[in-house]
């Protein structure tokens, strides 16, 4: 019984670390600095490690003119650059400027489709990271009811 009951413990231990083995490396990758940062500037250093971007045509940013509801704002972001790392949304406007962050794996289409809260009028950009540097562009998008703060 004494024995049954050890592989039962060793197996229930090893469950556990396995569970929780995911969450300890993702918090190590989650780059804080750059989702809590105030300014977009800072998010972007944060995220990038500087707040340069080259501003392209090849990124298609699909945001609405006027947001009716500044808590759930549509984006959509594609781009025909080669060798895309990951896409980046930011709001300047917002109290926290970086709204989402997407690491691409290699062979991946490079399209991302999300929802954001925008608390007031403000740009959004969309930044691409590729290879050979960071890339922009960005668009007004209006909001006639606040999302974040009310």
């Amino acid at each position: 019984m004494q024995l049954t009951r050890r592989i039962l413990l060793k197996t229930g231990l090893a469950l556990a670390t396995l569970v929780a083995m995911p969450r300890i490396l993702l918090a190590a990758a989650w780059p804080e600095q750059a989702f809590t940062s105030t300014a977009a500037a800072e998010a972007l250093n944060g995220l990038f490690g500087t707040d340069q971007t080259t501003p392209s045509d090849k990124i298609t940013l699909g945001v609405p003119t006027i947001a009716e509801n500044g808590a759930v704002v549509p984006v959509e972001v594609s781009t025909t650059l080669d060798n895309v790392e990951s896409i980046s949304i930011v709001v300047a406007g917002n109290p926290r400027p970086l709204a989402a962050s997407f690491e691409l794996l290699g062979n991946v289409v490079p399209e991302i489709s999300s929802r954001i809260k925008m608390g007031q009028t403000s740009d959004v950009m969309a930044v691409v990271k590729t290879d050979t540097g960071l890339f922009s562009t960005s668009k007004e998008v209006k909001v006639t009811i606040g999302g974040c703060g009310g």
